[in-house]
């Protein structure tokens, strides 16, 4: 964001600002705790927290179990301190011209405070109409309006075909790309969770996707997954699902032996702690069985990686990609069929070209 007063459009500083506003700004600041913040924000926004969690919980019970006075006078102090820290600290090399939008859970007294301090000093600085509940509200109703604007072409293959990848390729020749595992911090799949990173909650997962739909032309194609609903403990917004059920895809068919290959270094990380892939796989014991799942956890005690890696695939995951597809991305005229045996970064590369000509 520029923070230039010529470039930027003028905005009233005593007026409160709403969402449609948010891109008028140098800075966004959420003034809210850091356990507020780590649940969602709005995207780019930074915390200069007036109260932390802590004092927060503190205030709040004594609001509670003594009176809003005795509340509001400790509050009042904690939030003074740490205003007066942010203004040595984040504020101090501003120029006259910054001008941040501020909010809090309701557009209350934490972010009112520090905007009124923020204008006293002489920066333009606004406060958030309702605060991130509004945000919220509006994000919801987004959600429900943006998909359908867009046309999208939806990367199916079965797994181990090098679909995440190629959406990493094709976004590198500037095509838009919708990654919603990425966004998800998911593989979508039994083993789908990513080393040491936890998902974000349910609430930052569809900020994400709104701020990434907000950022697309709808004159031009979006590159999508053959999602299902849910990306491990995440709900994929049913506008979303539904526009992209209802979009021409691009099937990839790749061999076995190049899928194992792919999956294997995918999956690296596992290979290091069968006792994990043991654990996990005792998951689908009702599914397929403890004979067949016993079988499987021989292979990974022994870390035969390649052959556990082709049972999976040809015993669990590729009659469920068959169920899958039939069920959600039924083959049409208009869909776009690739073979290859290539995953390697230039045959991928030559792959997403194929597609960006055709598209």
């Amino acid at each position: 964001m520029s923070t230039s007063a010529v470039s930027s459009p003028k905005v009233e500083p005593r007026l409160p600002a709403t969402v449609a506003d948010l891109a008028a700004f140098d800075e966004i600041i959420d003034a809210r705790s850091p356990g507020e913040f780590a649940e969602d924000h709005i995207p780019g926004a930074i915390n200069l927290p007036v109260l932390d969690d802590a004092e927060r919980a503190r205030v709040g019970t004594l609001y509670k179990q003594v009176s809003s006075f005795e509340a509001k006078k400790i509050g009042a102090a904690l939030v003074s301190r740490n205003i007066a820290r942010h203004l040595e600290t984040w504020f101090g090399g501003k120029p006259k011209s910054y001008r941040p939008l501020v909010y809090c859970w309701r557009g209350g007294s934490r972010s009112g405070s520090l905007t009124h301090v923020l204008q006293k000093i002489g920066f333009a600085a606004m406060q958030l109409d309702g605060g991130y509940k509004a945000y919220r509200r509006h994000v919801v109703a987004e959600l429900t309006r943006l998909p359908a604007l867009y046309s999208y072409r939806v990367v199916c293959g079965p797994t181990g075909s090098g679909k995440s990848r190629l959406l990493q390729v094709l976004a590198g020749e500037n095509a838009q790309v919708l990654d919603l595992e990425e966004l998800a911090a998911h593989r979508g799949s039994l083993l789908g969770a990513l080393p040491g990173q936890d998902q974000p909650s349910q609430k930052s997962f569809e900020s994400a996707i709104w701020a990434a739909l907000n950022r697309f032309d709808p004159a031009r194609p979006v590159f999508v997954e053959s999602e299902s609903k849910k990306i491990g403990a995440l709900r994929v917004p049913d506008a979303l699902i539904a526009a992209m059920h209802a979009s021409p895809c691009i099937r990839l068919e790749v061999p076995l032996a190049a899928r194992v290959q792919l999956l294997t270094e995918d999956y690296a990380h596992f290979l290091h702690d069968p006792e994990t892939i043991r654990h996990q796989l005792g998951y689908l014991t009702a599914l397929r069985g403890s004979e067949t799942i016993t079988a499987w956890q021989a292979l990974a005690s022994r870390q035969a990686w390649p052959e556990l890696v082709a049972a999976l695939l040809e015993q669990h995951y590729d009659p469920a990609y068959v169920r899958s597809l039939a069920r959600n991305y039924a083959p049409s005229p208009t869909d776009q069929v690739l073979h290859t045996e290539d995953l390697s970064a230039g045959g991928l590369q030559q792959l997403a070209r194929a597609i960006l000509a055709a598209a």
